[in-house]
């Protein structure tokens, strides 16, 4: 379990910061380079996974396989959080090392100088 403090300075209120504990002793890895979401009024449910040729194609020619290999569930609330976080996080990276094709094969545009 690693201590790790919050980085939010106090509210102008004079709220205290708090300390954010994490437990990453059962946590797991894996690799993605697909993902679906579906949806419900509720909830959102994100599978990830990898895209890869089936490996046992039927008739009709090739065929590629989605092997979903984890769920994750958000409230709508949560999404947006992470959307925001997410495009934060892209819009950073983009400004250091220039665009991030979203095509495989694409050319990636050249960063800043």
């Amino acid at each position: 379990m690693a201590d790790e403090t919050n980085p939010v300075q106090p509210a102008p209120g004079g709220e205290q910061q708090v300390q954010l504990l994490l437990d990453e002793s059962k946590m797991q890895t894996s690799f993605a380079n697909a993902y679906r979401i579906h949806t419900t009024a509720e909830e959102v449910v994100l599978d990830y996974g990898f895209n890869m040729a089936n490996p046992n194609p039927g008739a009709g020619g090739q065929q590629l396989l989605f092997k979903v290999t984890d769920r994750i569930i958000l409230s709508y609330p949560n999404v947006k959080r992470l959307a925001l976080s997410l495009q934060q996080l892209v819009r950073q990276y983009e400004q250091r090392m220039g665009e991030i094709p979203t095509n495989p094969g694409q050319p990636r545009a050249a960063g800043p100088r």
